[in-house]
């Protein structure tokens, strides 16, 4: 009489289970190892002390982060436990992945990060040998840049042609891009006051931003100064009232500062009005910019100056454009070239 029998005295375990079950979980954070520490030092180096622009900094961390995956999967998570044969491991299975292959210019990217990781770890003394220093990357064919003729990129100019405050936003755009060699970063991260003028406040050179923050002060050609001017005081007001206030130079048409994704699709709209039947991207301006110079008798040196290259070795790949140019003109107009 008195037994509580065995489903009653099953209920009280059964909900302390359910209790249980309910209960908040508290996951207790995993801490990260040394050789994430490491890395997570590296970055921060790279982006401070060394002052790299953030998008180089955001490729060093995505391939290291694949390095490390690799290390980890070989039960390594020190930077002291990584051997030489661990790095050509890594290269190895770079080179010989069936899953989204990569090419010769990513491949190198990623070594070279790795490599640098390596030498930063010698040089703090994390490491006793850089064990990467024998990773060579596999050597690129030099490719030379696309560049347009004079007459194409007039032909994309003068699409831009037109008073509306779009066409004059354009316009001035690509006169700025054509005439500085100016990075599209470079561009869409101008302000106004980026604009420098003359004694008489006419707009004479611009002061641009390139990577690592290093400025350069570049002129600005008579077809780009009567375009930005003509957007400074017909189209830009118009814009500006659209959004909150801002003191970028190029404005979209809500009033914001235009993206690199919008600048681009202006230039492939305008490139496709002057129906070249070419793809042509942002960089097709700076190289154009280059070659048109050189093309022209500029010194290398001075177009080093004004594309912001820190080698000149970097420049003269454009020589090799205009060297080609001038080949195929005497192969076609010699009588003995051909």
């Amino acid at each position: 009489m008195g037994d509580a029998g065995p489903g009653r005295g099953a209920a009280a375990p059964a909900s302390s289970a359910v209790a249980r079950l309910n209960a908040p979980v508290t996951v207790t954070p995993v801490p990260p190892t040394p050789l994430e520490r490491a890395v997570g030092r590296y970055l921060r180096h790279v982006a401070i002390e060394r002052g790299l622009a953030s998008n180089t900094v955001s490729a060093y961390r995505r391939d290291l982060a694949a390095y490390l995956t690799a290390l980890e999967s070989r039960g390594i998570t020190t930077p002291e436990g990584i051997a030489a044969t661990d790095v050509a491991a890594f290269s190895t299975a770079l080179r010989t992945r069936e899953e989204s292959p990569l090419t010769a210019s990513s491949l190198a990217r990623m070594l070279s990060s790795v490599r640098g990781f390596h030498r930063f770890l010698l040089d703090e003394e994390l490491v006793q040998t850089d064990v990467a220093a024998d990773a060579k990357p596999p050597k690129l064919a030099q490719r030379l840049p696309k560049a347009i003729t004079v007459d194409q990129m007039a032909a994309v100019l003068d699409a831009a042609k037109g008073e509306d405050i779009q066409a004059l936003r354009d316009r001035a755009l690509l006169e700025l891009l054509y005439a500085t060699g100016a990075r599209i970063s470079e561009a869409v991260d101008l302000n106004v006051d980026d604009i420098l003028g003359d004694d008489g406040g006419s707009v004479d050179v611009v002061r641009l931003f390139g990577k690592g923050g290093k400025q350069r002060i570049v002129p600005l050609g008579s077809f780009a100064r009567e375009a930005i001017e003509a957007y400074l005081v017909r189209a830009r007001p118009l814009l500006s009232v659209k959004g909150t206030a801002t003191p970028a130079l190029f404005l979209g048409m809500r009033g914001g500062r235009v993206s690199r994704q919008n600048a681009w699709l202006i230039i492939r709209a305008r490139a496709e009005q002057a129906q070249l039947g070419i793809e042509i991207s942002p960089h097709t301006f700076r190289h154009s910019f280059a070659t048109h110079l050189l093309a022209g008798g500029a010194d290398v040196r001075v177009v080093q100056e004004l594309l912001g290259h820190s080698s000149v070795a970097t420049t003269q790949i454009y020589t090799l454009v205009t060297a080609d140019t001038l080949r195929d003109m005497y192969t076609t107009a010699h009588p003995r070239a051909r």
